[in-house]
């Protein structure tokens, strides 16, 4: 099944799409993890993201739709999807419905200030890329990563003046998308206020009662 998870900076995207795809077994990616993995693989959607990058501009949406196109159509993705990041704009959301639509779009709601809140204590491994946080989910080791031992930091953009600027281009540029998939029949709302642990209670039997209603 293809699963795209929705909501804004700080919703809990990223870790509910992991715990999904290690219960689930679909693979989770995000639009960070296809960029790596599109100039690691040195493809040639991937060299020009890499050089896009190296000159600090920004990837446009043509380039980055091309680049989620062809990371679906690898083989680990052909039983299913969990999909972070991606789509931003109503016009990466029609992209997608045309060459892989979604099944269903999980949307973790969650107020700005909880965002906050969740943001300002995020920290990030500098070698895996997993998130933690320094009261919801901390590590054993302040500053160190429990899963790989890398070293955590802050993101710059998960400063309080970042976020509420990265809150106003959701509520502007992304939150439409709701609007659209609920047209589409696809939006599923789970509240995402809750700790990660009750959070994910809840998600984890919605998709168990969509994956069974598809394999009815």
């Amino acid at each position: 099944m293809k699963f795209v998870f929705f909501g804004a900076p700080g919703a809990g995207k990223g870790t509910m799409a992991a715990k999904a795809a290690e219960t689930f077994g679909f693979p989770h990616i995000s639009t960070g993890e296809i960029f790596r993995g599109a100039m690691r693989d040195g493809t040639p959607l991937g060299l020009k993201v890499k050089a896009i990058i190296e000159s600090g501009g920004l990837v446009s949406d043509e380039l980055t739709i091309g680049l989620v196109e062809e990371r679906l159509a690898m083989p680990d993705a052909k039983a299913g999807w969990l999909l972070d990041g991606f789509p931003r704009t109503l016009g990466q959301a029609e992209a997608l419905a045309a060459f892989c639509p979604e099944d269903h779009v999980i949307d973790l709601e969650a107020s700005d200030e909880k965002v906050l809140d969740r943001l300002s204590g995020r920290r990030m491994c500098r070698s895996c890329g997993r998130s933690w946080h320094v009261r919801f989910m901390p590590t054993a080791k302040p500053g160190i990563c429990d899963h790989c031992g890398g070293e955590l930091y802050t993101r710059d953009d998960d400063r309080e003046e970042s976020v509420k600027v990265r809150l106003e281009n959701y509520r502007s540029q992304t939150a439409p998308l709701q609007d659209y998939y609920r047209r589409r029949g696809t939006l599923v709302t789970v509240d995402g206020e809750a700790d990660a642990d009750s959070v994910w209670t809840v998600l984890k039997g919605v998709m168990e009662r969509l994956v069974s209603a598809r394999q009815a």
